[in-house]
């Protein structure tokens, strides 16, 4: 796990999921009433809540980067990253002690400049802390940069990295393990379980395994380290977000063909996600289940109400153009019907 994230050992803590692994380093920043989190409009329910209870426990203000609106694809990240930088110009305030952003935003899709963010964040007076959602990019995407310039990156071992659900992982930055404190507390937080008993004064890790609670599921990791093997085995990162993007990009190219359906992205996705909607009677859920009924699995979104899906290097030009061939049977045959 260090070496795909492209750091110390030390600044990684093994969790169940994306959300423990954001929130459980989140809960041990120092905050003071009155500082405020800035948080991106494209986050999930889980790091929303969590963000949303610390700042009513311990009295902070919450503010919204809008990162929504931007619909650019992979031949305009340029533009991409400085509309993120002008957004989070606008968006941070004296006292913004936090920012809040996913690496790929998991409703559009759209790759965040994490680099960009991490060293504009330096230069604030604050110097907030950057907590990055990586629920869409581990395993799918180069997350090295990313991954070493955040204060707290959380990511899972099942979505695209393939392994088991249940497992995943967070790497914080030396000023986390300088600032923070352990928040769920268990022997593994521990440096040695007879520290406890001794009175020392500083019983927990220094490194990112303060964070770590107790027990692991022993089968999980050998189930992810399995996964990761086979991820490896299939050629060098690079070469497999090619491969993802070759079949997103097909796929969104086939839906601009359909007057009934709209794209979220205005040009090819950077990633595997295409997200779109459908001019159509049916609602988005009755959409996913009509298509599952024939063995094909997209979801719904829920904050835009969207249709998404999701293209790995398992995909293939089959299952792409069964697809867009179920779509359009179903638009034609509500049209026949109406």
């Amino acid at each position: 796990l260090a070496e795909i994230c492209g750091v110390n050992i030390n600044r990684i803590a093994l969790t169940e999921n994306v959300t423990s692994g954001c929130i459980l380093p989140l809960w041990g920043l120092p905050f003071s009433e009155g500082e405020r989190l800035l948080i991106s409009d494209c986050e999930h329910p889980g790091v929303v809540s969590a963000c949303k209870e610390i700042a009513r426990r311990k009295h902070l203000e919450i503010d919204i980067l809008k990162v929504q609106g931007l619909r650019k694809g992979v031949d305009e990240e340029k533009e991409t990253e400085s509309s993120v930088l002008e957004l989070l110009k606008d968006g941070l305030k004296a006292k913004t002690r936090l920012v809040v952003l996913s690496h790929i935003l998991w409703n559009t899709g759209t790759i965040m400049p994490i680099k960009a963010v991490s060293e504009t964040l330096l230069t604030h007076p604050n110097k907030p802390f950057l907590l990055v959602d990586a629920a869409q990019s581990f395993g799918q995407i180069s997350i090295e940069e990313a991954a070493s310039h955040s204060d707290i990156y959380g990511f899972t071992g099942h979505k695209w990295a393939c392994g088991p659900e249940g497992l995943g992982g967070v790497v914080v930055s030396e000023r986390v393990l300088e600032k923070s404190k352990p928040t769920l507390i268990g022997w593994k937080s521990l440096k040695t379980e007879e520290s406890i008993y001794n009175n020392n004064p500083h019983p927990f890790h220094s490194d990112a395994r303060r964070f770590e609670i107790a027990t692991s599921c022993i089968p999980l990791l050998a189930g992810l380290r399995c996964s990761l093997e086979l991820l490896e085995n299939e050629g060098p990162q690079i070469q497999r977000h090619k491969k993802i993007t070759a079949m997103s990009q097909k796929l969104w190219n086939y839906l601009q063909v359909e007057n009934d359906i709209e794209t979220v992205l205005e040009s090819p996705p950077p990633a595997g996600l295409v997200s779109f909607s459908l001019k159509s009677g049916y609602s988005p859920t009755e959409i996913v289940k009509i298509l599952g009924e024939k063995r094909i699995w997209i979801r719904v979104l829920e904050d835009p109400v969207w249709l998404r899906a999701c293209l790995h290097i398992t995909s293939t030009e089959d299952e792409v153009e069964t697809l867009i061939a179920a779509i359009k049977d179903l638009i034609h045959k509500e049209k026949r019907e109406s």
